[in-house]
């Protein structure tokens, strides 16, 4: 159930039953030769509402506006400062709070959010203690039934950023930029460089540029294709349900606490 075309009334009955809500968080950055600048925003929105369609779960609008500093240097991109999103994320959270939700998810498609998502989260249970909504955040990524079609469609042509397996989806859902083909990046990034820049810990923009000219990171963003971005909504929503459903059953039992 989509919070933007239902009326109050609608949402609240819902919350009746499953006070939980789902929210998509992305960024506006740019993704690659062939990536559309809203591609993070645009993946956890098409999955979430998926997955709300498949498990009647309510879904916030996207959290599009989030922190991409390191490609600042390319046109399209929008960031915001880190601690402009933790008082975006504490102030929705306090709106769900006071109409009773106990259980918010966030669904995520952008490294560089997790940080923030975690410290928003902490500042959150500091200042409601026991009576603060649990919270959970998941990447679309982090599903064991996603990356298995990640691994056996891309391998390690997958990367870092504008994967070929984000563009599928809006490949997909979305359309295929008339764009030329990048062909392969030069090489294929080492274990070590994902292990040190996981969550998007990337240098200043200039940098970022430099190293990475065209945008991509590692990643063979041509190898992407609609039906792979098929599969990977239809794995994703139907693990998002099953992990929301798990993770409200679990609200009762557990104090409150940042998850994933």
């Amino acid at each position: 159930m989509n919070i933007l075309t239902h009326t109050s009334s609608e949402i609240e009955q819902l919350l009746e039953t499953t006070p939980g809500v789902i929210i998509p968080i992305g960024s506006i950055e740019q993704h690659g030769p062939i990536g559309l600048v809203g591609c993070d925003a645009l993946c956890a929105e098409t999955i979430a509402l998926e997955a709300g369609k498949l498990g009647n779960i309510l879904i916030a609008p996207v959290i599009a506006y989030t922190s991409a500093q390191f490609n600042m240097s390319f046109p399209g991109t929008i960031s915001i400062r880190s601690r402009t999103l933790m008082s975006l994320i504490e102030d929705i959270v306090d709106s769900l709070h006071r109409q009773g939700v106990k259980g918010v998810y966030f669904l995520n498609a952008h490294g560089a959010n997790i940080a923030p998502i975690r410290a928003a989260m902490h500042d959150i249970y500091s200042r409601l203690g026991d009576a603060a909504p649990r919270i959970r955040c998941r990447s679309w990524w982090d599903f064991e039934t996603v990356n298995d079609i990640r691994t056996r469609e891309f391998g390690e042509w997958e990367g870092m950023h504008a994967t070929p397996s984000e563009i599928s989806i809006t490949q997909k859902y979305q359309r295929i930029p008339d764009a030329e083909n990048p062909g392969q990046p030069e090489n294929s990034l080492p274990a070590s460089f994902i292990r040190d820049h996981a969550g998007d810990f990337h240098p200043p923009a200039e940098q970022h540029r430099a190293e990475f000219p065209d945008g991509r990171v590692g990643s063979h963003s041509a190898l992407a294709s609609p039906s792979v971005g098929a599969d990977i909504v239809a794995a994703a929503s139907q693990a998002v349900v099953d992990d929301f459903r798990a993770f409200m059953s679990e609200l009762s039992a557990r104090p409150p606490g940042v998850e994933g």
